[in-house]
């Protein structure tokens, strides 16, 4: 038979069996639990067995589990004190790790794995703390991850960065974008479907209805009016299901997708500089479904003619239309 804790219900039945002077193995016997654990509990929880009572019993119990929970290093003053000092200095629990065995070299009682110190938080979070807020995504507990095909899986046809023409990487001409989305709000917020051109940060955006792949390979379509199609020569884009129907672009404005490697934003970097930029106007949280085109067509036109220091001070709107109409000249 398993172990099991006292219930306050019991505790209420022997606070009362202990007032009618019945000894620990009746008691015991009437709850079907072992005199040992009848004696442990008025040993601990009373000062005398005259003096027990049920629900400070009870309070002391859940003070003790919650003590037993966070453990000695979140008991300890120095840790307590290191540890919320760190988190409120927006350290990462991997940070804060790291540093206490740098900070203090000759003391191993003083170690806490990273993944204390998010238990810690999570509990904190559970008592009304607000610890969790100095995480940089700032949840109160930890999402469960959902299990997900790989974007080869997912992707059909996928051709990866590796396969892509080396001078795209070296940015020697006009014509290759990077893309990607801007959410909104949840699920339901809308999003923007965001495309820069590499050599030039020129920026096409357009406002989508929802995130699924045929809206988003539809209004990018749209968005692509204006520009030559001797300008769409390759699209790297990242692994996200807005991709999945790819080939949409590579049939209708001549695109070569390519799919960047995942979890490695940095090989899409005009692009997530330029999402940065656009995070200035909209910001995380907001419904794109209430705002207008118009709206964004005025931001893309704000970011467009912006000087830019790696443009040497041009705008992106200057040197990508410069080349236009130098080569119509």
């Amino acid at each position: 038979m398993s172990y099991t804790h006292l219930s306050r219900e019991e505790r209420y039945v022997i606070y009362h069996l202990v007032h009618f002077d019945l000894s620990n193995r009746e008691i015991a016997r009437r709850l079907q639990r072992a005199p040992s654990t009848i004696g442990r509990e008025l040993k601990r929880n009373a000062r005398c067995e005259e003096n027990y009572w049920y629900g400070d019993a009870q309070s002391q119990y859940e003070q003790r589990i919650r003590a037993a929970h966070e453990g000695t290093h979140q008991r300890a003053p120095e840790v307590r004190r290191y540890v919320e000092t760190a988190l409120r200095a927006r350290w990462s629990p991997q940070q804060i790790s790291a540093r206490l065995k740098l900070d203090f070299p000759r003391q191993p009682a003083l170690r806490i794995s990273h993944e204390t110190v998010y238990q810690w938080i999570y509990q904190d979070a559970k008592r009304g703390g607000d610890l969790y807020s100095c995480l940089r995504r700032a949840h109160r507990r930890r999402r469960k991850q959902r299990s997900r095909l790989r974007a080869t899986e997912r992707i059909k046809g996928r051709v990866g960065i590796e396969q892509r023409p080396p001078i795209v990487e070296r940015r020697g001409r006009f014509g290759d974008w990077e893309s990607d989305t801007v959410v909104g709000r949840a699920r339901q917020g809308g999003a923007l479907a965001t495309h820069v051109e590499r050599k030039s940060r020129y920026l096409v955006a357009v406002r989508l209805e929802d995130r699924t792949s045929g809206v988003f390979m539809d209004r990018s379509i749209e968005a692509f009016g204006a520009i030559p199609q001797r300008y769409c020569k390759t699209l790297t884009a990242d692994n996200g299901s807005e991709f999945v129907r790819f080939k949409r672009l590579e049939e209708r404005l001549g695109f070569r997708v390519y799919f960047a490697n995942p979890y490695s934003a940095w090989e899409r970097g005009a692009n997530e500089n330029t999402n940065g930029l656009l995070r200035q106007y909209f910001p995380k949280g907001c419904n794109f479904q209430n705002i207008s085109d118009e709206e964004v067509t005025a931001v893309v036109e704000q970011i467009n003619n912006r000087p830019r220091k790696c443009l040497g001070y041009r705008t992106p709107a200057e040197v990508f239309w410069e080349h236009r109409l130098a080569l119509a000249m």
